[in-house]
C-alpha cells in the first residue's frame, strides 16, 4: 500500500509541474521551453539518403549525381555501404557554394 502511495505522489508532482508550465506561458503560446526544445524539429542531426538529395535540393536526379562526381568535398557520411548526407551541413555546403 505505501508503494501505491509513493506513485501516486510521484504523479500528481509531475502533474503539477507540467501544468505550472503551461499556466506560466498561457498568455504566450509561442513560447518556447526546455521541454518543447527537446521535441523540436532539429535537423542538425537528420540524414538524407543518396537517392532523396535531390528533392533537398531542388533539382533532377542526374543532376544531383553529377554535383555529387564534380564535389567530392561534399559532407558525407558513409553507412553500411550507404552514403548519407547530413542535412544542416548540406544546408550550409550549398548556401558557401552558391546554389
Amino acid at each position: 500500500m505505501e508503494f501505491d502511495s509513493i506513485w501516486i505522489a510521484l504523479g500528481i508532482a509531475a502533474a503539477g509541474y507540467f501544468i505550472g508550465n503551461g499556466l506560466k506561458n498561457f498568455n504566450n503560446p509561442d513560447a518556447k521551453d526546455s521541454l518543447s526544445e527537446l521535441f523540436s524539429e532539429d535537423d542538425e542531426h537528420e540524414l538524407i539518403k543518396e537517392n532523396e538529395v535531390h528533392y533537398f535540393i531542388g533539382i533532377s536526379k542526374e543532376d544531383a549525381k553529377s554535383l555529387i562526381q564534380d564535389y567530392p568535398d561534399i559532407p558525407h557520411v558513409t553507412i553500411n555501404n550507404k552514403i548519407y548526407y547530413p542535412k544542416a551541413k548540406l544546408r550550409k555546403w550549398l548556401s558557401d557554394l552558391g546554389v
